[in-house]
């Protein structure tokens, strides 16, 4: 017997990425069936709520949207639940704040702030990459997949890093495996599928978070904090 689509999730089984507090609550804002997968989106509820912090709790949310200030992609988005995803252009009309999902290093989204200029269009992948005007959703130019073009990696282990192709490995009836060295000369490998070109050569047609997707290990890490903490110090 059918029992119809699932409308509930629990915070437990929540994607890690949405950053959820066990202790807030026992159900997590399942994301609207929608143009994305549900392990790879963020509910519009969450970016406004637990990210920008601009409502303190759903029914706020519910108010901003119903408002029709959230603007996804340059179409006015009022449900709550909506799923966002990797290179989505969220704009707010009220503050005048445009914001990027992009990942970090590991694999979370960043509340990535942009400049209008950068919100006018958007990139998506056909394999390629193609860059769109979000007001007339025509396509503006093209990045193709190639070698010495610049990535970001959008699943896997790497997921977030970024860094330039350097090779690519054909395995007919497998996946093919793409090599990627980033600024700091680390070589590492993902799946085909998992690469998204973000610029031709070295310049990336995005702005980039702080770290510009160098993955630091865990002893870069300490040495970093401990020299911030001599510095404030």
């Amino acid at each position: 017997m059918a029992r119809g689509p699932k409308k509930h999730l629990k915070q437990v089984a929540a994607p890690k990425h949405w950053m959820l507090d066990k202790l807030t609550g026992v159900f997590a804002p399942r994301p609207s069936t929608g143009p994305h997968k549900l392990r790879e989106c963020l509910p519009l509820i969450i970016f406004l709520r637990n990210r920008l912090k601009y409502a303190l709790t759903g029914d706020e949310v519910k108010k901003i949207c119903m408002q029709r200030f959230i603007k996804i992609d340059g179409k006015v988005r009022t449900d709550i639940t909506y799923p966002t995803r990797f290179m989505d252009v969220i704009s707010i009309d009220k503050t005048g704040e445009n914001f990027c999902l992009i990942y970090d290093t590991k694999g979370r989204f960043a509340v990535h702030c942009i400049t209008p200029e950068e919100a006018k269009y958007k990139l998506c992948k056909v394999n390629d990459t193609i860059q769109i005007d979000l007001e007339t959703g025509k396509i503006t130019d093209f990045i193709k997949f190639d070698t010495d073009n610049l990535c970001m990696v959008t699943g896997g282990a790497n997921l977030g890093r970024i860094g330039v192709i350097t090779n690519r490995e054909r395995h007919p009836g497998s996946f093919d495996v793409v090599h990627v060295k980033d600024a700091n000369g680390n070589s590492f490998a993902t799946q085909l599928s998992n690469i998204f070109v973000i610029g031709k050569g070295n310049k990336p047609w995005i702005s980039l978070l702080r770290g510009k997707g160098i993955r630091l290990t865990i002893a870069e890490e300490r040495d970093k904090r401990l020299a911030a903490k001599q510095s404030s110090g």
